[in-house]
């Protein structure tokens, strides 16, 4: 239960599709189809073109009407 802990106290930021962080995550206005979240720590730790590609796979896949989105490999969060 502790990792669970951890992930839910950790901050997330949302991820526009130019790479840039927007904000905090939930604030998106479009909510049919939400920009990708992230830990802040691991989008920190990508380039702005790796933050691009999983945010515009997230906007893709939701006009779809996928709610549920894989990230890429890179963006992908692992347990420490």
């Amino acid at each position: 239960m502790g990792e669970l802990k951890k992930w839910r106290d950790e901050k997330w930021v949302r991820i526009g599709t130019d790479g840039k962080i927007k904000g905090p995550c939930g604030t998106s206005k479009d909510k049919k189809n939400p920009d990708r979240c992230l830990p802040l720590a691991k989008a920190r730790s990508l380039s702005k073109r790796q933050l691009a590609a999983t945010a515009r796979k997230k906007k893709k896949a939701g006009k779809k009407g996928k709610q549920f989105v894989a990230n890429t490999s890179a963006a992908r969060v692992r347990n420490a």
